[in-house]
């Protein structure tokens, strides 16, 4: 079995300052690893996660190894890794990682395969593609995994397709569907890191700008948001009536994409969904237009079509790919139409992680726990859970709620008082 694979362990180093960086922003999940420690929940165990390779990543695998278990680390994305990460985690750490940034389709998958060499008890996932290869290419590790999370949107669509076929033989835990996961870090979190990740890829001005924004689910919500704060007009694409509802009631133009295709500067989807921006719309935007996508799988822009209308295409920055049409206008791509804010940034600030891993944390242990005694489904983790990790965040910060009174408690569980 393959120990690691990672681009440059010379930067080891520089890798494990900068993950104590990331700890210092990281207490709930410091406070867990702590607990961990002490009630060692996966002594004998080995956890399998197909995560983005980040320095909070790196401190929720420190958390996982805290607790007893053998880990393994690969991307969830070819372009997300960074490398000096990676290498702290092997030779400081012991973690074993397969990741390399911009590492190519083949050698992705690749390193899928091998982190499940590991025959894991517990697997992680970000967008699904461990536990498809767990339910396709590796059925023989399938019968020793007691159960998976998931931490995305895209990938918990994913997941219940599976169970709707029938398909999903194992429990999952669908760490997203948690109030401290995607209330925070896909409203908060994926709103900053976008307009983060594009103002690094362009260095452009937002004020005064034309932004659309595809998808107003948590994440939309967040990335649009931010735009307007930055002092973008901001205008929302969506198709379900009532995010589309909220979204004007939000104070945001709302209109079908092939409308905002011919008035936007900047086109951003969220979606979680294929050929959001394509042919018809490419045809309609402005020359200088630039497109991202801070989905989590690269299908949300129609690069073959975007491609097939160009007569040429050229680098005008590292992370910016200029397209010229033949009808003489210029499309740019940001991020080669991959997660913009890991492959031009570094993902969500490491607070607002810190609970979504406190919810990986937990939910491992929960499976651990639960081992055998819980459906092959798609589940979520009890709302004690999630109501902890977020009395533990305000702790953190040196917030104090108020309590209920004898009562209140009382009243608001009784039917027999009115006006």
């Amino acid at each position: 079995m393959k120990k690691h694979d990672v681009a440059d362990l010379s930067l080891a180093s520089e890798g494990k300052r900068l993950i104590e960086w990331a700890d210092n922003e990281m207490p709930v999940l410091r406070f867990i690893r702590k607990t961990f420690e002490r009630t060692k929940p996966f002594r004998g165990m080995r956890i399998s996660a197909c995560l983005h390779v980040t320095t909070e990543t790196a401190n929720l695998m420190r958390t996982l190894k805290a607790g007893g278990a053998e880990v393994f680390l690969c991307a969830a994305n070819p372009l997300s890794t960074q490398d000096a990460v990676a290498a702290g985690m092997v030779r400081h750490y012991g973690i074993h990682v397969f990741a390399r940034r911009g590492e190519d389709k083949k050698t992705y998958y690749r390193h899928i395969m091998w982190n499940l060499d590991a025959h894991p008890h517990v697997t992680l996932d970000d967008g699904g593609d461990q536990v498809h290869a767990l339910h396709t290419k590796r059925k023989d590790v399938l019968s020793g995994v007691y159960g998976s999370s998931e931490e995305t949107t895209t990938g918990v669509i994913r997941l219940k397709s599976m169970e709707q076929e029938g398909a999903l033989q194992i429990p999952v835990i669908a760490v997203n569907s948690s109030r401290t996961k995607h209330l925070f870090d896909n409203r908060y979190g994926t709103g900053q890191s976008t307009i983060d990740g594009i103002l690094r890829a362009t260095n452009i001005l937002f004020s005064g700008k034309v932004v659309v924004v595809a998808g107003y689910g948590w994440c939309g919500r967040g990335v649009a948001m931010r735009a307007r704060g930055m002092g973008a007009r901001v205008i929302v694409a969506e198709v379900d009536p009532m995010r589309a509802l909220e979204a004007v009631m939000d104070g945001f133009a709302v209109m079908p994409i092939r409308k905002a295709a011919r008035e936007g500067d900047v086109f951003i989807t969220v979606t979680g969904n294929r050929d959001v921006f394509r042919k018809e719309h490419f045809r309609s935007m402005k020359d200088g237009a630039m497109l991202c996508n801070a989905g989590h799988f690269n299908v949300e822009i129609n690069m073959k079509e975007l491609a097939s209308l160009a007569r040429s295409k050229r680098r005008v920055r590292e992370l910016v790919d200029e397209y010229h049409l033949s009808n003489g206008k210029r499309i740019r791509v940001l991020g080669e139409g991959r997660i913009i804010n890991l492959v031009a940034a570094e993902g969500h600030p490491a607070s607002v992680m810190d609970m979504s891993f406190a919810n990986q944390a937990l939910a491992a242990e929960y499976i651990a726990k639960k081992k055998g005694k819980l459906e092959p489904k798609v589940h979520t983790l009890p709302q004690e859970i999630d109501e902890r990790i977020a009395r533990m965040k305000l702790k953190t910060m040196g917030i104090r709620t108020d309590v209920l009174t004898q009562g209140q408690k009382k009243y608001l569980a009784s039917w027999r008082e009115g006006t």
